[in-house]
């Protein structure tokens, strides 16, 4: 056993995948669903309705109403695994990820005719991943869960008719755990040693907007996301290990982690009282995933001379850029219908890609709908399908206790978000 027995483990949070993200890494995009109708092609030059607290705090001076703004999405993603080698025996039948739900609420009102305040609930990022006991890469990685949940207080200032802006601290709670097992049976009575290791933290970041109107007919919009630094504080178990190395045991974990900022720009054209058009792109500094090093204290002098006290796993992300274009039609003023195509590239490559992050090159087709009965009231709803180019994933045995594993991942997912506004 050395240091490189339980790397795939330790990496809380950042080393974990699912498609429960439209957005590709461990992003989420899911804070909205009248953006989502247009695969958030404008979500940094719209001000729909209150979510614009976090695609761009500058909408908020926009808003003539105070609004109370809330949903959810529900994910439901697969991943079919395909030519899978490995010495280890077990199965590959996919299919990971379990249905999930991501909520997020807002409020929002003016407080005169230039300051507008808000308070923002959504989830940045979240992950889970549950493999099949019996999968054949569970070496690399068996059970993943993250989750990070913020909370943003915003301001927002009209500067005059034409320019608006707005930002706020965000206070950022992330907790996770990861699992994985070690090929220990040929010595170990068939039992396979496991790895678990939970942390969480809460860390301080910033949104900050600009909004311009450059004509009557159009809009452009800048957000930025900043990057948050966490320490995350939890415990490392080790389990079922040979007698032969009696190094079981609960440790004291530590691990500092960075989650990257992001630029989201885009236009916003009303073309007629009907129709309009949005263009985005999104800069993500995934490059900030260079490697993840946690340090365990309470390690034995054993446990320390096989590398326990502290372990790194390489990553090696880089930077993207995500594109989007969607368009709206007002059918009658109760009724507006969207739909927007994203693409959104792959952080990490075929040297690098693991089973807990088996991202391809994602593609996402969306249609939706805004149904508004009376002026205080909208109904918004949006429909997501996403699809990846194949990914494949080659992890060597780097520590004897890993078997290789290879593999071809097509991953796809569909996606229902769903929200409702009310103005006062």
């Amino acid at each position: 056993m050395n240091k490189n027995l339980i790397q795939g483990a330790l990496a809380l949070t950042a080393c974990a995948f699912s498609l429960n993200a439209i957005a590709n890494g461990i992003a989420i995009n899911e804070q909205s669903a009248s953006g989502a109708g247009t695969a958030y092609a404008g979500r940094a030059s719209s001000a729909l309705d209150a979510s614009t607290l976090y695609g761009n705090p500058a909408g908020l001076a926009k808003l003539k109403r105070g609004e109370v703004s809330g949903g959810f999405a529900v994910v439901a993603a697969k991943d079919d695994i395909s030519d899978a080698h490995s010495s280890a025996s077990g199965s590959n039948k996919g299919d990971s990820v379990p249905v999930a739900a991501v909520p997020f609420a807002y409020l929002t009102s003016p407080l005169d005719e230039r300051f507008s305040v808000g308070l923002g609930l959504y989830v940045p990022y979240g992950i889970i991943n549950d493999y099949e006991s019996s999968f054949q890469g569970r070496s690399h990685g068996s059970y993943s869960k993250v989750r990070v949940i913020t909370l943003q207080p915003t301001l927002s200032y009209r500067l005059n008719d034409r320019v608006s802006i707005g930002g706020g601290p965000t206070i950022n709670r992330i907790d996770g755990k990861l699992q994985n097992n070690l090929a220990t049976g040929a010595f170990n009575n068939g039992k396979e040693a496991q790895i678990s290791i939970e942390g969480d933290d809460v860390a301080l970041g910033y949104n900050l907007g600009v909004m311009v109107d450059l004509s009557d007919a159009t809009t452009w919009g800048l957000a930025y996301h900043s990057k948050v630094d966490y320490q995350l504080k939890g415990h490392t178990s080790v389990s079922d290990t040979p007698a032969i190395i009696p190094v079981a045991g609960k440790y004291g974990a530590k691990l500092d982690l960075t989650l990257p900022e992001s630029v989201d720009t885009s236009i916003t054209h009303h073309f007629d009282e009907r129709w309009t058009g949005y263009l985005g792109t999104t800069w993500t500094r995934w490059s900030r995933m260079k490697e993840i090093v946690a340090e365990n204290s309470g390690v034995s002098p054993l446990g320390q001379a096989f590398g326990l006290n502290s372990i790194g796993e390489p990553m090696n992300w880089h930077d993207t850029w995500s594109v989007a274009v969607g368009g709206s039609y007002q059918l009658d003023p109760q009724w507006v219908l969207r739909t927007g195509f994203a693409y959104d590239p792959s952080p990490t490559n075929n040297a690098d890609r693991t089973v807990r992050i088996p991202v391809g090159n994602r593609k996402t087709l969306t249609i939706g709908a805004g149904y508004s009965p009376n002026a205080d009231l909208t109904f918004d709803v949006a429909y997501a399908y996403l699809w990846e180019s194949t990914a494949s994933v080659n992890q060597a045995n780097s520590s004897g206790l890993q078997p290789a594993y290879s593999a071809k991942y097509d991953n796809s997912a569909h996606g229902l978000v769903s929200q409702l506004t009310y103005r006062f």
